[in-house]
């Protein structure tokens, strides 16, 4: 044991005696470890504000929209429109055995709201009691609608965030009245901010009613053989997200058979899947995540390979003092410890510094205000486990290497060199 103690205090004194060269070394894998671990952890932040910004609208929501028809496959033209219904909500409810919950919806965005204090055009929902379970609806106080507020076509309203503060600024907005193109709504409710950029989120800017009052007082108008029950779209949920894909399908047959036409004929439907979406920009950032990890891991290895370069020099300047060592009775084992353990001393140490000052600065920008779309980057797990990984086999490779070489010098021929 004295003999290492011995090792590291020679170790200390030589890396002390060439500062700026040890500092400049250390520099260097410090340099590349915080470089990983912050790249990694920027494409970490793009991820989850991404996966936020689909969790504030619901958990695996599919839209589906009104459409139209080709009147062949691929063609561009003549095709025939045709209108989702309220009914179609509910065949799709009865018939799609793999999907969940599903909520019509009709928007319009032309009806005048009034209260006592303000007025504006803000987007006016018409929503069946269920979709709170579909869409992300915070509520910050009052309640939701009931089936009762819904068959009974009540004339009741839960207002977003941003609607409230504007309509009743600075005063209680529970039990005030609402007016909508001359029509008076009892508020029961408003919702909490969605999202981080308030005005970037419509839910924010939205009046919500049940959907039958919508349906009775606002119906959609304005397009031409637009049947009676039009929505504006249909969001739907699937029972598990692995069912996705088969729920997709089956609310695709059952639009088809309604309208007549062919399920499989991907151009007549107008659909957004977020599931999907979330889906495929989770694998670009996995390869946006493997991309900045290699840039960050050449760069670790240029750092590694500075201190193989710094500790063979190490061994030339060295030679006399080695073969002296030799001389004295020193083993070609406590000649290759020393030049190992200052190896890895200079990689563990600086790679260490690397990871404490890249996970400060991530922690310092996460009390920043982030854009929208992304959230400020945290250290990765993964990213720091393969940053000690690198670091070991980098910190073997620079010590071993050179103090092989240190080790297989003859005494006699080392003390000859000048």
């Amino acid at each position: 044991m004295r003999m290492y103690f011995d090792i590291l205090g020679q170790m200390l004194k030589t890396l002390w005696a060439h500062k700026l060269r040890s500092f400049l070394t250390m520099f260097g894998i410090a340099w590349g470890v915080g470089s990983l671990l912050l790249l990694v952890g920027l494409g970490e932040g793009f991820r989850s504000g991404n996966q936020r910004e689909l969790r504030e609208i619901g958990e695996n929501i599919m839209f589906i929209f009104s459409g139209q028809v080709p009147a062949a496959a691929g063609a561009t033209t003549g095709a025939r429109p045709y209108y989702l219904t309220y009914d179609d909500a509910m065949a799709i409810q009865a018939e799609a055995k793999d999907v969940l919950y599903v909520s019509p919806v009709i928007n319009r965005q032309d009806i005048r709201a009034v209260s006592a204090y303000n007025n504006t055009n803000g987007q006016t929902f018409g929503v069946t009691p269920n979709y709170n379970k579909v869409r992300y609806i915070p509520l910050a106080g009052g309640r939701w609608f009931t089936d009762a507020d819904n068959d009974e076509r009540r004339q009741v309203a839960v207002v977003g965030h941003e609607m409230r503060k504007s309509m009743f600024p600075g005063r209680p907005v529970l039990g005030e009245t609402v007016v909508l193109n001359g029509l008076r709504f009892q508020i029961i409710g408003y919702m909490d901010t969605v999202g981080k950029d308030e005005s970037d989120n419509g839910t924010n800017i939205r009046i919500f009613i049940p959907f039958n009052t919508m349906r009775e007082f606002f119906p959609l108008k304005g397009k031409e053989n637009m049947p009676e029950g039009t929505v504006s779209f249909i969001n739907y949920n699937p029972k598990t997200r692995d069912l996705h894909d088969v729920a997709q399908m089956e609310v695709r047959r059952v639009v088809a058979r309604r309208h007549g036409f062919d399920p499989t004929n991907d151009d007549a439907f107008n659909e957004w899947d977020t599931i999907q979406n979330g889906d495929m920009v989770g694998k670009i950032f996995t390869a946006m995540d493997m991309f900045l990890g290699s840039v960050g891991l050449v760069t670790l290895a240029l750092g590694a390979i500075g201190i193989i370069n710094i500790m063979l020099v190490a061994v030339t300047e060295r030679t006399k003092e080695i073969g002296l060592r030799r001389a004295l009775g020193a083993t070609r084992n406590s000649i290759m410890a020393q030049f190992c353990m200052e190896g890895m001393f200079l990689t563990l140490i600086s790679g260490g510094i690397g990871i404490a000052v890249s996970g400060l600065f991530m922690a310092a920008l996460g009390t920043l205000p982030s854009p929208g779309g992304f959230d400020p980057p945290k250290l990765v797990p993964w990213s720091a486990a393969v940053a000690v990984i690198s670091l070991s086999i980098a910190g073997t490779v620079a010590g071993i290497y050179p103090a092989r070489k240190a080790a297989l010098l003859e005494p006699v021929e080392a003390l000859r060199k000048e």
